[in-house]
């Protein structure tokens, strides 16, 4: 451009959405914004670009007041994110891609934008009213509790089959994979339904709304990032005495197991003056609690060193003593097999969360829980010490615990004890079992 002498009247950047400004180098009252965004075709997933289109019609509105604006896509959906009504429409095609070009004029879209931004569809309502009603019921329990990070809603209406959460100012929603029987514009119409109920009824939550396909999870996919073209959301959380970070974007789940809170709690009220072993330590969350509550030591024990790293995070984050209170990298089934010469009863408490399968390359062998469930707790019970507690954790939905645990051990299935106040409308979350010596 400067070799052409046009570097007066063309200037070339690079900035993010929420940067964009009307240009400064002229006094200019009205102008043309002219822009091309991703739709999902050649880069761009349709559900990350979401808050691209809507951002940039945010920007629009507020910095381009008086100008007219144009839009070229291929995505209708996407275009309605925008939130403008468009003046004219003109039918054209991006190579075989059948678009659209759209011009709005932002004067108008000033006007006309409080109206517009109380307008919500009848399905939008209705989660908007059901979002409000689990809010009132869960409300005098959370101000009670101090909890900032909760379940709000969990497919509560069949037509919206989605989890959402609420990590302080910022909500989680996990959409499950909809039936065959449901078309893709269809779910992509409810799921923006979702967004619009979730900004009406927490407006002060901006664009922190972070969406994700809940699918089953095997092998090494549980360590994988969700999307590298995401921007990375992580922020710390509280709760009881403990700060946690949490990744609302990166991975399928966010560092911290909302359901688990009680067992949580529950092991570090066991641990005090105890020595804990947390197998499948994942984040360290539990162990970051029986540390605040007393725990003599810990050793946690997990395979990934994503989260180890994370782990580590948190524990810097509490304080946490890493002399008395020790991660280890390893395979905890292999780890086990060797365990007993070194670690035979030298733990009062043990917690032992493991996946429901896992074939990750990073492991030795294959772990199945419903079938080595039986030869794990048996290991895990050489290194109790006596007069110790196992609380034994997983969330496979059709487990059941095999005859010759409960004959061997004194086992009590204490999942109803364990399934908090927000997870009440969905008791199969998880199962848990607290195991002794008889």
């Amino acid at each position: 451009i400067a070799a052409m002498q046009l570097d007066q009247w063309v200037r070339v950047s690079a900035k993010p959405v929420e940067a964009l400004r009307k240009p400064t180098h002229r006094p200019l009252g009205r102008g043309l914004l002219i822009t091309n965004p991703p739709y999902g075709e050649r880069w761009g997933e349709v559900e990350t670009l979401r808050s691209v289109y809507s951002e940039l019609g945010r920007q629009a509105k507020r910095e381009f007041a008086g100008w007219r604006l144009a839009v070229f896509s291929g995505n209708a959906e996407l275009s309605g994110e925008l939130k403008l009504r468009a003046q004219k429409k003109y039918q054209l095609f991006n190579g075989a891609i059948p678009s659209r070009l759209y011009l709005y004029d932002l004067r108008a879209a000033a006007r006309a934008e409080p109206r517009a931004a109380e307008t919500l569809s009848g399905g939008a309502q209705m989660l908007v009213n059901r979002l409000r009603k689990n809010q009132r019921k869960l409300q005098p329990w959370l101000k009670r509790e101090g909890i900032e990070c909760y379940r709000l809603y969990d497919s509560d209406l069949p037509e919206y089959a989605v989890a959402i959460d609420i990590y302080g100012q910022s909500a989680h929603v996990q959409e499950y994979a909809p039936p065959n029987t449901v078309d893709n514009s269809s779910a992509n119409r409810r799921l923006s339904e979702v967004k619009q109920a979730l900004q009406h009824c927490f407006p002060e939550f901006g664009g922190r709304l972070h969406f994700k396909e809940r699918r089953k999870q095997k092998g090494s996919s549980q360590y994988q990032r969700a999307d590298r073209r995401q921007k990375t959301a992580c922020q710390l959380v509280r709760e009881d005495a403990a700060q946690l970070e949490v990744n609302l974007t990166d991975y399928l789940d966010t560092g911290l197991f909302l359901d688990h809170r009680p067992i949580r709690q529950a092991i570090a009220q066991l641990s005090m003056d105890k020595r804990l072993l947390n197998l499948f330590c994942y984040t360290g969350a539990v162990t970051v609690q029986a540390a605040l509550g007393g725990a003599a030591s810990s050793l946690s024990i997990d395979l990934s060193n994503t989260y180890l790293e994370w782990a580590k995070r948190n524990f810097a984050l509490n304080g946490i003593d890493t002399e008395r209170h020790r991660l280890l990298r390893a395979d905890c089934l292999q780890w086990l097999e060797s365990a007993a010469g070194e670690y035979s009863k030298s733990f009062d408490v043990i917690f032992v969360d493991p996946p429901t399968f896992s074939n990750s390359k990073m492991m030795a062998g294959v772990l199945d829980i419903q079938r080595d469930h039986s030869r794990l707790i048996d290991q895990a019970m050489v290194l109790l010490a006596p007069g110790g507690a196992m609380l034994f954790s997983n969330n496979f939905r059709r487990f059941k615990m095999a005859p010759e645990v409960t004959r061997r051990y004194r086992v009590r299935d204490i999942t109803a004890e364990t399934i908090p106040v927000d997870f009440a409308r969905n008791p199969k979350i998880h199962n848990c079992w607290k195991i002794t010596h008889g």
